[in-house]
């Protein structure tokens, strides 16, 4: 095929894509273009500044939740697209991105507070819950604190295996470098993250941004976390609602344990630890149909 035929097909393709999400968006009964970008601040309960941002309208509105040491505008890539269909909303918690620092215990209890706070101010009724890496905890505390309010829950690449969880001794162990030289120590650590084939300068985009983390509330928020793999089936068993977990195939996922803890798994290949962020095209379809079932 000639290069003028293959550029008038491909333009083809993706006009007749953009018109099929419209008319799925219509027969959904949502709009089809968002509202203008507002953003905001609000106070969690312990007095710290929380930024956020709202986009488009639509129940249930979407939450979305960034990792550690990243912000909201990980999740650039989401915000738009289904901001035609629902309302979205993406969160600073204390100490990442434009949000304030001052916290005294940087726990996932207390970056839940920091979602529920901005739900609560934008008089939500009706959530999605979507968390990356970190934020998957941290949804999970918040969904604790917005009961009957919570559709449901997505992480991406939270767990790959549930059960007891770290012991202190392994947590610790793991920090062990962070606390020791925490910006050489993170850059390492977020490039393994990624796949060999990954683009460079998204890998070293990030490295350097999570690197450039204030310490202090990075390396606590890293223990804290890594410590709620020991809470978080409890937290499951009591908030009794359904999650789907999409997971990269950078590493095994011990499907039967999610399962066993009432976790959907869904398996995206060829990409790391940032799928939101290395394809968001695919990824967005994956969260889409997962999006779907929860809204139901």
């Amino acid at each position: 095929m000639d290069p003028l035929s293959l550029n008038t097909v491909q333009q083809f393709v993706l006009a007749l894509a953009a018109s099929m999400f419209c008319v799925a968006c219509a027969a959904d009964g949502q709009p089809t273009r968002s509202s203008p970008d507002t953003k905001g601040v609000v106070n969690s309960p312990d007095g710290i500044p929380i930024a956020y941002e709202v986009r488009g309208e639509g129940t249930p509105a979407l939450v979305f939740v960034h990792g550690w040491s990243c912000d909201r505008s990980y999740w650039a890539g989401q915000l738009e697209p289904f901001a035609r269909q629902r309302r979205v909303v993406a969160v600073d918690l204390a100490g990442h991105g434009e949000s304030g620092l001052g916290r005294k215990e940087w726990t996932m209890s207390a970056f839940g507070g920091d979602v529920a706070a901005v739900v609560d101010k934008l008089g939500l009724q009706r959530i999605i819950l979507i968390g990356h890496s970190m934020g998957g905890d941290v949804i999970a505390e918040a969904a604790r604190r917005l009961k009957g309010r919570v559709a449901g829950m997505v992480w991406v690449d939270t767990y790959r295996q549930l059960g007891a969880g770290r012991t202190v001794e392994q947590v610790e162990a793991f920090a062990a470098p962070f606390r020791a030289n925490f910006a050489d120590t993170t850059r390492a650590f977020v490039r393994t993250m990624f796949l060999p084939t990954s683009d460079r300068a998204l890998v070293e985009r990030v490295a350097a941004d999570m690197a450039s983390a204030p310490p202090e509330v990075a390396v606590a928020a890293l223990v804290n976390a890594f410590g709620y793999s020991r809470e978080m089936p409890l937290a499951l068993q009591d908030l009794q609602l359904p999650v789907i977990s999409i997971n990269p195939d950078n590493a095994p996922t011990d499907v039967a344990s999610m399962q066993r803890y009432g976790v959907k798994v869904v398996i995206m290949p060829g990409v790391g630890h940032f799928p939101l962020m290395e394809d968001p095209e695919r990824f967005n379809a994956l969260l889409g149909t997962a999006i779907g079932e929860l809204a139901r």
